[in-house]
């Protein structure tokens, strides 16, 4: 498919599937001011090849007027796989800078058994500083609200906690910086469809876990969710609700600022309502 039609798509047949959730994210959460330079972080997968179109698009026909970068770290891609991101940026007009790290064989070596997490930071701290060469003030990470939704659970099952991926963050390390997750609104099976539509095969994250040759715990969730779906088809829906939906005086306790409140301490002001 050309590039006309493969733009035109995402604002014509898949409008409602992933602009507007994209746009109502951006307007909704305030992900995008006035004057911004945005790094939009790209993997090589089928999420950030969306997101960067849909940054496109909203750049060309939205009201906010702001810059972007397409940024890629490579953190030891093989050949194929690198040749391959190449290959779909080029043919999405994805203008994409490349910069070379070893987080692959760091994490390897020194992951002690956690890699997804050992990777996820580092890369987390590579794009900040790259963006940063670059002159944004923004990372947009192509978190979907698949992951959104998961995350919650597996907080909840193999976390013993409650909290979620958050729409936009402020940089603890990076003064200035903040990450914004746009497409938390966007659904993963839509993103599947539209790149099917335009014939586009994205690489996986290169990694062995994202190869598939490790069962993780999301995987288990992502299965937990299908099979609840098939006896309630609002449940995806009501997990992303209930983090906007949460009743403090019903907690037994919360952390906030690294301070730690029990329900005891506020437990005078509290009523059963029955």
């Amino acid at each position: 498919m050309d590039l006309f039609n493969i733009e035109r798509a995402i604002i014509k047949k898949y409008r409602k599937e992933l602009y507007r959730p994209f746009t109502k994210a951006i307007y909704d959460y305030k992900l995008v001011e006035e004057g911004d330079k945005i790094a939009v972080c790209l993997s090589g997968g089928k999420d950030s090849f969306v997101l960067s179109k849909l940054f496109q698009e909203f750049k060309r026909h939205g009201e906010i007027k702001f810059d972007l970068e397409f940024i890629v770290m490579n953190p030891g891609f093989n050949q194929e796989n690198l040749d391959q991101l190449i290959i779909n940026a080029k043919k999405l007009n994805i203008p994409i800078r490349i910069k070379e790290s070893h987080i692959f064989s760091i994490t390897e070596n020194h992951s002690d058994g956690k890699p997804c997490y050992l990777c996820a930071r580092m890369r987390r701290g590579f794009l900040y500083n790259f963006a940063s060469e670059l002159g944004c003030n923004k990372i947009a990470l192509a978190h979907h609200f698949n992951d959104v939704i998961e995350t919650v659970l597996l907080n909840i099952l193999y976390g013993g906690s409650f909290y979620t991926m958050m729409p936009k963050l402020k940089s603890k390390n990076y003064h200035g910086m903040e990450l914004i997750r746009p497409l938390v609104h966007v659904h993963e099976d839509d993103i599947i469809r539209y790149m099917k539509y335009c014939e586009i095969e994205p690489m996986d994250c290169g990694c062995e876990v994202g190869c598939g040759k490790f069962a993780t715990k999301r995987q288990e969730i992502k299965r937990l969710i299908a099979n609840l779906k098939k006896s309630n088809d609002r449940v995806e829906t009501n997990i992303y609700r209930s983090t906007e939906n949460v009743y403090l005086d019903r907690l037994l306790g919360w952390k906030k600022g690294g301070e730690v409140n029990s329900f005891l301490d506020n437990y005078d002001e509290t009523e059963d309502d029955e």
